[in-house]
Order: C-alpha cells, then structure tokens, then sequence
C-alpha cells in the first residue's frame, strides 16, 4: 500500500475475489455494489482526513465513531448498515490481555470499513485468509468471522484464567505460602477489567443477532446467536471466577489470622509457665538480707527442684485445661 493508514484492503467477491487492491480501486469499490473491505490503522496521522475525506457518503455518525479515541461495545443501526464496536483480546507483546483492544466495524451489503488503534489478530487473520481465497465473500460472512475468532479468543482467555483460579486453589489450601495473595489479587484485575468490556460486548453481539438488516441472512442470524449464547456463558464463568477469587483471598486471610493465632497462644502458653519462674528466680536473686538458704550449700538444687515441681504442676494444668495436647492424637 502506497498509504500507510491503510492496512488491508481486499476485493471480497467478483472475479477479483481476495485481491488485495491499492488506494484508487479501492475508493472505487467501496463506493460501487462489489463489495470491499479496508482496514484503516487509527493512529496514523492521515486516517480521519482519509475517512472524512473518502467515506463522506456514510452516515456522519458513524464516520465519527470510526474515528473516536474514547469507545466501547456498542451497536447502531444507521440505515441499511450497522456501526459496531467490538473488543478483541489484546495480544500484543508486552501488553496485558485484558486490556482489550478497541475495533470498530461499519458493514453494509457493499462495503467494510474497519478501524483500531493498536494491532488487531482477528484482522490479521482474515487478510491471510482472504489472501488465499478462503476468506468470507458476503458482508453477513464476514461479521460472522470476525466476531466468532474475538468471541473464541475471549473464550481461550477466560479459560486460562479458569486454569490458573484451579491451579491457586490447590496451593492455597495446601497453604503453600503467602505469595499466592499478589497471584489472587492480580488475577482479580484481570477478571475486572476484561469483564468491563465483555459484558457490554455479550449484548452487542446479542443485538447484532437480532438486526434486520438486509444483509444478514436466516443462516447468518443463527451463526452470530450461538456467539452470543457462547459469550453469555464467557460472562456467567467471568462471574464465577471473580466470586472464586474473592473466596480465594479470604481464604488467605483466614490462614494468616490463624497462624497469627497460634503464634501467639505458643506466647500465651510460654508466658504462662515462664512467667512465675522469672519471678521466682528474680525474687531469690535480690541481693538483701534475710534471703533463705543464703548459707545452705544445698539450696540452689532445692530451687531448681521446686522450679522444676511448678512447671510440672503448669503442665498440667494447661493440659487439663486443654491449652496444650501431650501425646500423640487420636485417628
């Protein structure tokens, strides 16, 4: 492409079918019956010049949301077209998954107009696919393409982060370490901040299902419902994981307040019998006359017996009391 904006365009049905067409045939093929697609890169200095320059003919609304920086999952119907937004999966290297890229879709019977400001797999996939003449060749074929590969690749990332809840839950109660609380508290984020987007997204997809528009056929309705069913079950699980997690860390919680609990009854019960020893040893320790045993050689072996006589005695009494267990426990 002699322009940088533009990405991707191809011929999608015809006898130029899958061709990859440049800037000229493309202006004349989107404004024609043939339909066509182009992929516009938004973050190019010249893409709303071209898009207001070159898609004057479509409805103002939609070329604004087309280039609008700030968007979410949403569908508009604006005459026999349909201006989409959609999130896909971000994949990007570097980048967090769920910070889901934003793509926007205007789709009539003769053209495709799709947008996004960071790189978008779904579309790459579809040029090479087109690029060997086995891409979609109907404009309802290709919404369905496009929004069954962003609905599957959300489904694969809800999956990994099912398998990494499971994986946490295993650690946790084999108490593992407390580690696991920044593993619990990111994977939360993350189910957050995908589950913004997705949720708006399950009713995108469940409108565009339900859309009269001409060129959504019987069979088109039926592919894009099953999306949406799929992704209503992407956000039922999305909730369930979010519930896991919070279970999760209370589940930390409660194993640090327990151990913080047992430390210090081990204190408690140590102080206990420790206790009346320093005060004794402090008391016999005073240098002042009257002390008993003072010229008896044996009386420091009294001392220690008679010490010795009261943390037996403490013994047992925390054992009666059910403080400590002496032995080994019943199984």
């Amino acid at each position: 492409m002699t322009d940088t904006h533009i990405q991707y365009a191809h011929v999608l049905n015809g006898p130029n079918r899958g061709q990859s067409i440049g800037e000229d045939e493309l202006r004349a093929v989107l404004r024609d019956d043939t339909l066509g697609w182009v992929h516009i890169d938004g973050t190019h200095d010249d893409a709303e010049t071209w898009i207001a320059q070159h898609l004057d003919y479509l409805d103002p609304q939609a070329v604004e949301a087309l280039v609008d920086p700030a968007s979410r999952p949403r569908l508009s119907r604006l005459g026999d077209g349909l201006m989409i937004i959609l999130r896909a999966i971000n994949f990007n290297e570097g980048e967090d998954p769920e910070d889901m890229i934003s793509l926007r879709l205007w789709i009539d019977a003769h053209r495709i107009v799709t947008v996004s400001l960071r790189r978008v797999r779904a579309i790459e996939r579809l040029d090479a696919a087109l690029s060997q003449g086995q891409g979609p060749e109907t404009a309802g074929a290709f919404l369905v393409a496009l929004i069954e590969d962003i609905t599957g690749r959300i489904g694969e990332f809800q999956s990994d982060l099912d398998t990494q809840a499971e994986a946490l839950e295993e650690q946790i109660v084999a108490e593992v370490g407390d580690h696991l609380r920044g593993a619990v508290v990111n994977m939360r984020l993350q189910v957050i901040a995908a589950k913004r987007f997705i949720a708006p997204q399950r009713d995108v997809i469940r409108a565009v299902a339900e859309a009269d528009v001409p060129f959504i056929d019987t069979e088109t309705h039926r592919e894009i419902e099953e999306e949406a069913v799929k992704m209503t079950r992407i956000v039922e699980d999305l909730d369930e994981l979010r519930d896991q997690a919070m279970i999760l860390r209370e589940e930390l919680s409660g194993q640090l307040s327990d151990r913080l609990n047992r430390n210090m009854f081990v204190m408690s019960v140590v102080s206990v019998i420790f206790l009346p020893l320093g005060f004794l040893t402090g008391l016999f320790g005073v240098n002042v006359g009257g002390m008993p045993g003072v010229n008896d050689g044996d009386a420091f072996y009294w001392l220690v017996g008679w010490l010795t006589v009261l943390v037996a005695a403490l013994v047992f009494f925390l054992w009666r009391v059910r403080w400590i267990r002496i032995g080994r426990r019943r199984r």
